[in-house]
């Protein structure tokens, strides 16, 4: 007899606890492989394909996409045969030995078996797959007075519930969520009515009941704010929300300064054009202005080890870093992501490069893992490629300082004491008060201008 299944939304890691479902990759009545991708996600790291561990028929979907889901919600129901003849064609992926799962659950680690040529299986054959009874991972019935439990998807019907998310956040502000009128269709309470009670609860206010756009409001109630007027409303999730969080936890608790200089990089530009005409067999790849701007940022922490650290606000200790993680800022439609070069102070600026042309590739087709934008412990920012030529860097929270680097350009410059033409730079360095003072800050900030004006300099660390 057929065995349905219910597939939960997986542990991503990094400490990740939701995700956003972007694209439905499978309908229900799809046959879907071991391992077959069914869902593509957003987490506040990155893209992610999400792979079924199961083979067989998907009998439900839960939730729409733009949907945020908390770890453990379920994602949706396959219906596995326990042999072959049990469904329409193979759809079990199995042997004939009960129901396997491959127990992965992320992209690339998978069992290598080829997706299954998709297939759509009559709504009938679903429902004689499921039979007898109904399919048993729906919710239970909600107990008297606690919250709805969210449907599928394809149920009819209005959505008069509430997401997990949502009653999550009620739970963690002791709110009562029968007290609260949903502005959503048919009444659904959303995030922001949750949101507007915590606030109102806060300034001890009573909660007003929203009025749906379309609705017109009671004579002796005051008049709604249109659409129109309220503006447009851009949900903070995803890579735009990590982003706003993460710059806001480093402005409230690191007690940040900036510094910066002008620098001559006539002679690094001409440095790496003599790099990247050597020809011969070995010539490797081209070298970057931000491999080289990295290669000396690793020479110079070897110098100021205390910009490559964090503080640990429970112990009241500054932690010196053993290794640098060189993380860079990349502008990607999805937003910005900071991939990280790992153990940069090891590599030469040919690999620098090489990597840094890896993880701004895979930001461009969505494609970084988790792994890939977390653990830095220092952030090169190459602003200049948006046209400016200074700015002052909010630290990537928990590391302890930023490069900002501008746009380099033709500008007036006395050189060997005459003026003339040379290619300028600004650079600007962000930094934790707590970890230094102005002076190692400086120091770093000089020695990098040095090797950008005579990069010969870098020979003594090479």
């Amino acid at each position: 007899m057929p065995q349905v299944l219910e597939f939960k939304l997986p542990d991503l890691g990094e400490g990740l606890t939701e995700a956003e479902i972007v694209r439905w990759l499978v309908e229900v009545g799809d046959v879907v492989a071991i391992d077959q991708p069914v869902v593509e996600v957003e987490t506040a790291k990155a893209m992610v394909e999400v792979p079924c561990p199961y083979g067989g028929v998907v009998t439900a979907r839960f939730g729409d996409e733009g949907t945020e889901l908390p770890v453990g919600a379920p994602l949706l129901t396959v219906a596995v045969g326990s042999t072959e003849g049990d469904l329409p064609g193979d759809l079990s992926g199995k042997g004939a030995t009960g129901a396997e799962s491959s127990g992965n659950v992320l992209v690339g680690y998978g069992t290598g078996a080829p997706a299954a040529r998709r297939r759509r299986v009559r709504p009938e054959a679903i429902a004689a797959a499921a039979e007898p009874g109904p399919v048993p991972v729906m919710a239970p019935a909600p107990a008297q007075g606690s919250v709805p439990a969210p449907v599928p998807v394809e149920a009819s019907g209005p959505a008069a519930v509430v997401s997990p998310l949502v009653r999550r956040l009620a739970r963690q502000h002791d709110l009562d969520l029968r007290q609260l009128t949903g502005s959503g269709r048919d009444g659904l309470i959303l995030r922001s009515d949750v949101e507007s009670a915590i606030r109102a609860a806060a300034n001890g206010t009573a909660v007003a009941p929203p009025v749906p756009v379309g609705v017109s409001p009671s004579a002796s109630g005051p008049a709604p704010v249109s659409a129109s007027a309220a503006g447009e409303r851009i949900p903070l999730r995803g890579v735009r929300g990590a982003v706003a969080d993460k710059l806001a936890r480093s402005r409230r608790e690191i007690p940040d300064a900036t510094c910066w200089v002008d620098a001559d990089a006539t002679e690094l530009m001409a440095a790496r054009a003599a790099m990247n005409g050597a020809g011969g067999p070995t010539a490797g790849p081209k070298v970057s202005v931000l491999a080289l701007l990295a290669r000396i940022c690793t020479a110079a922490l070897a110098r100021f080890p205390e910009l490559n650290s964090t503080v640990d606000l429970e112990a009241r200790e500054i932690v010196r870093l053993p290794s640098v993680h060189l993380g860079f800022a990349a502008q990607t439609e999805r937003g910005l992501v900071v991939p990280v070069v790992r153990d940069a102070q090891s590599r030469n600026a040919e690999s620098i490069g090489a990597e840094i042309g890896r993880l701004t590739e895979a930001a461009r087709t969505g494609t970084l893992t988790p792994a890939d934008l977390t653990g830095g412990t220092f952030t090169l920012n190459n602003y200049g490629v948006f046209g400016v030529d200074g700015s002052t860097p909010i630290i990537n929270h928990p590391e302890a300082a930023m490069l900002g680097v501008g746009r380099i350009v033709p500008k007036p410059w006395v050189h060997r004491g005459e003026l003339a033409v040379r290619q300028v730079v600004q650079l600007s360095l962000t930094f934790d008060h707590r970890v230094c003072d102005g002076g190692t800050a400086g120091g770093f900030l000089r020695y990098v201008a040095d090797c950008v004006e005579q990069p010969a300099l870098l020979l003594r660390t090479l």
